[in-house]
Order: structure tokens, then C-alpha cells, then sequence
């Protein structure tokens, strides 16, 4: 058995951004964007809008891709394997409601993220894993005013899945700079924030300063 000094630390928590579900001004916000993601490290961008057409999703991905390409993060579209696909996006994230995990890695290729809504089901999470999901996201944790939310799971639901699975884990809902640290601690790999970051008082760019510093010591 090894040592502890030889088994590695979990790296620490990272940050994942989704956009507000309404862009209004899609230039306003990509100069926030770039801000945010000039500010500190974000792992991915996640862009999420709802309800909107083809036209403003592809808008939206073509405005808002290169940004985060030029830091290095992730850009993975919600719900829409097909649009993803066809728009170039790392990845995909999928809900309980839309494309299966296997239909996503289907139209995605084998190089494609694929992340899985499994709210606060183990069993789902674990369906979602078996079926070649990169990531599953638990939540949501706190209220939240972003999305209608049913589940509410138990931070612990984080500390289980660290210790028995290898797929990371997302903590998704409601998270703020406050509840920020008690996530990553429960076990998070990933936590996703939407209004934590862009409805700030300091500014989407001081929001991911704070969260980092928040993260780097959980």
C-alpha cells in the first residue's frame, strides 16, 4: 500500500461557466466574457440558452467561441449534439429530457466532451458513466432562479462519487462565492456557476477572481 505522501491530491476544483439562459446584447456580453476569462481560470464555457432558435444559438457560438478559445476553455454547448457538432464545440452537455449520452458521442465523435444532467441520482450518474459521459453534474444544491429545479441533492452525494468513481463530478445550482469553498470540499470537481458570475456586484471579472481564490483552497 502506498504511502500518503505518494498517493497525488485531487487537483483543485475549477471553475465552469454557463451563460445567463436570455443574451439580449450578445455584444455587451462577449466584452463581459472576456473579462471574466481574462480574470482567473475557468476550465469551460458552457452556453446555454433558453428558449432561443437555431439562429441565436449559432449566433451565439460564433460570437462567443473564439473567446473562449483564445483562453484555453472548453466551449460546450447545452442540449444540441447536432448543433454542437456542426458548430465545431468541444462538447455537449445533455439534460435528463434530451439526446442520450450515447446518441450525443454518436453525432460528437470519440474526442467530443460529453457532460449529463443526473440531478441528485447516483443511479443516474452512474447509467450516464456506463454509457461513455465524461462528466456528470449533480444539483442543484442551492435555490436558484437560473432554471426551474426539482432536486435538491446533499452535498454528500459530491463526497461519494469522489471516492468510489473516476468521471468527474459538476455541482451545479445556486452556487455563490460563499457556498463556493463547502462544494469543492464535498468532493466537486467542477463547479458551475452562471449568476454567481455575470449578476456579480463587482463585475463578472472580480466574480472569477473570488471564486478562485475561494477554489484554490478548498
Amino acid at each position: 500500500m502506498a504511502r500518503a505522501s505518494q498517493i497525488p491530491a485531487r487537483p483543485a476544483t475549477r471553475l465552469y461557466l454557463i451563460t445567463p439562459s436570455a443574451i439580449p446584447d450578445l455584444e455587451a456580453f462577449a466584452a463581459d466574457l472576456e473579462a471574466a476569462l481574462g480574470a482567473g481560470d475557468v476550465a469551460a464555457l458552457q452556453i446555454r440558452l433558453k428558449p432561443a432558435s437555431e439562429d441565436q444559438i449559432r449566433a451565439a457560438v460564433e460570437r462567443l467561441g473564439p473567446i473562449a478559445r483564445k483562453h484555453d476553455v472548453a466551449l460546450i454547448l447545452n442540449d444540441r449534439p447536432d448543433l454542437a457538432a456542426a458548430l465545431h464545440c468541444d462538447g455537449v452537455h445533455v439534460g435528463q429530457e434530451d439526446a442520450s449520452v450515447v446518441s450525443a458521442r454518436r453525432l460528437m465523435g470519440p474526442n467530443a466532451m460529453i457532460g449529463a444532467t443526473c440531478h441528485d441520482s447516483r443511479d443516474l450518474a452512474m447509467e450516464a458513466a456506463e454509457a461513455g459521459a465524461d462528466y456528470v453534474a449533480f444539483g442543484a444544491f442551492f435555490p436558484t432562479d437560473t432554471k426551474e429545479t426539482t432536486h435538491r441533492p446533499e452535498l454528500d452525494v459530491l463526497t461519494i462519487w469522489q471516492e468510489t468513481v473516476e468521471i468527474p463530478c459538476v455541482a451545479i445550482g445556486g452556487i455563490t462565492v460563499e457556498t463556493a469553498r463547502a462544494v469543492a470540499d464535498a468532493g466537486a470537481d467542477f463547479v458551475a456557476v452562471s449568476a454567481g458570475v455575470w449578476n456579480h456586484p463587482q463585475g463578472p471579472a472580480a466574480a472569477v477572481v473570488a471564486f478562485n481564490s475561494e477554489l484554490s483552497g478548498a
